[in-house]
């Protein structure tokens, strides 16, 4: 534990650790069993394509909200509440599916009600542990975080999620609902310093706003943000039909579909390890060019193959990359955001994922449904040359930046 787990982190990030480590096994199993439900019920790709879409609209919808909300409040009383309401909607789905009656319509909106809990959740989470230690800590306690993530959201969970609907579509729910209960149980035992629900009360709409032109004039931050929104159009676009893709191009079935997951957290898992002897070489600036040519080849490799022994290794080199990308954007928010602001500029960021995410996916199903499972792919190659052209040279903003 020790070495795991360093005690000056603490023992409340120990617990949170725990809790993060306990939900993100829930969502990887639902990562994987959420599609294949919906494609069990029906072989329509854009409702297929909607039930992603539903997925990622409710961080865009609710997301500043929720950061508003995380800055005025306990952070973790939010936790506890959002998960509350989780486990409602869980029970509600397993009972449905249990009795045999969970239309589309009903499943569409368990995916998304379950979707909207979980932003509020993840914003409140994401301030806790800049609460919990110090700050020459936060790369070491976000390591553990992501480790958990990789391994347990995207390694195990997916995997495991397929096994269980495969085993019958009830399984996966019941599973999670167990998770996000003992998630539940862990971060109740975190102590927080006092925080939210102090000074003059203002209205949300001028919390939010502060929080946006934050963002707007931190210029790291401002083009993490652009970055994430521009390149996850057009990977919105190819993920929301990957289900079929997997299935229709690749001759994969439900435990291959939840594999390809797998293949990308393993690249994750190792891209992870290596980021201390990647950022003390290479600059941020060459580092994230890098990842953003590694995006966009890998949309070109999908688009032109038909074999899994091709698409496996393009998952896991772009799984290395996410998982890079993502560790740097945690830490320059981390490190630059007074702790005031956390929960509002993590909801600008979140905005920018989902918002290209919903464009993306409503776009790659229309697509796949009027020019084939692979028009989405070579959709996302040919824009994310045009945006790779346009982003180079804004790049050198992350490399040069001082909160690094």
């Amino acid at each position: 534990m020790r070495a795991l787990v360093p005690a000056r982190l603490g023992i409340g990030f120990r617990w949170l650790l725990a809790s993060s480590w306990t939900t993100n096994l829930g969502d990887g199993i639902a990562a994987a069993a959420g599609p294949l439900l919906i494609a069990s019920l029906t072989g329509d790709p854009f409702l297929i394509s909607l039930a992603a879409l539903l997925g990622w609209a409710p961080p865009l919808v609710c997301g500043l909200y929720a950061g508003a909300l995380s800055d005025r409040h306990n952070r973790r009383r939010i936790v506890k509440i959002a998960n509350a309401v989780r486990l409602v909607v869980l029970i509600a789905m397993i009972s449905a599916l249990a009795t045999g009656h969970l239309p589309v319509p009903a499943a569409l909106i368990g995916i998304g009600l379950l979707a909207t809990t979980q932003v509020f959740a993840d914003n409140a989470t994401a301030t806790l542990t800049p609460m919990l230690v110090n700050r020459d800590d936060l790369l070491i306690a976000n390591a553990r975080l992501q480790t958990g993530f990789i391994t347990l959201n995207q390694l195990a969970g997916p995997p495991v999620g397929a096994a269980l609907f495969a085993a019958g579509r009830v399984w996966p729910l019941v599973t999670e609902a167990v998770l996000v209960c003992a998630g539940i149980l862990l971060v109740s035992r975190v102590e927080l310093p006092p925080h939210g629900d102090t000074g003059p009360k203002r209205s949300v709409r001028r919390d939010i706003s502060e929080g946006l032109r934050w963002t707007v004039r931190h210029p790291a931050v401002r083009t993490l943000c652009l970055t994430i929104l521009i390149f996850n159009l057009t990977f919105g676009a190819a993920w929301s039909v990957l289900v079929l893709y997997a299935s229709e191009r690749l001759g994969l079935g439900a435990i291959g579909f939840g594999l390809i997951t797998t293949v990308s957290a393993v690249g994750g898992l190792l891209g992870t390890a290596l980021y201390g002897w990647l950022t003390a070489r290479v600059s941020l600036g060459n580092l994230m060019r890098i990842g953003l040519i590694i995006e966009t080849l890998t949309h070109l490799a999908l688009a032109a193959t038909t074999s899994p022994w091709v698409a496996l290794p393009t998952f896991f080199l772009f799984g290395a990359h996410a998982f890079i990308w993502g560790t740097t954007s945690r830490t320059v928010r981390q490190r630059a955001v007074p702790a005031h602001l956390q929960g509002r500029v993590d909801s600008v960021n979140t905005i920018c994922v989902y918002g290209g995410l919903v464009v993306g996916s409503a776009f790659g199903g229309l697509l796949a449904t009027h020019f084939g499972i692979t028009a989405p792919f070579w959709f996302a190659f040919l824009g994310s040359v045009v945006f790779l052209v346009l982003l180079w040279p804004q790049m050198t903003r992350i490399a040069h930046d001082e909160t690094l």
